[in-house]
């Protein structure tokens, strides 16, 4: 069973920016793709953004297109998403997933029944 554990979220004013991190208990953390999705007050969990086990490809929600950035060092067992630009509609907590090893992703990398393993979520909120 794999652990994600998220750090990085907090409170910042809109236009700035933060990095999220979700570290993995498996050191085979190479072999799983990985996501983040968020969740708003009274609204469903959302797709932001997802890498590839090889780390190659990458997918983002349009909503985060061009502010956010999503990247792993797999020496470390860490996948990151950084965010620029943040906006108030930004504010949710934001939750790590990856999937079981191997697993393509590129079909339906949104979708949250493809991610088996979940973090607790760390809370982001952008001030206006």
């Amino acid at each position: 069973q794999v652990q994600l554990v998220e750090s990085g979220g907090g409170l910042v004013q809109a236009g700035g920016s933060l990095r999220l991190s979700c570290a993995a208990s498996e050191r085979s953390f190479t072999a799983y793709a990985a996501g983040w999705f968020r969740q708003a007050p009274g609204k469903e969990r959302e797709f932001v953004a997802a890498v590839s086990w090889t780390g190659l490809s990458t997918y983002y929600a349009d909503s985060v297109k061009g502010r956010f950035t999503i990247s792993r060092d797999n020496a470390k067992n860490t996948v990151y998403l950084q965010m620029t630009s943040l906006k108030p509609e930004d504010t949710a907590v934001y939750y790590c997933t990856a999937t079981k090893p191997l697993r393509s992703i590129a079909n339906s990398y949104s979708t949250e029944r493809l991610y088996d393993y979940w973090g607790q979520g760390t809370q982001v909120t952008v001030s206006s």
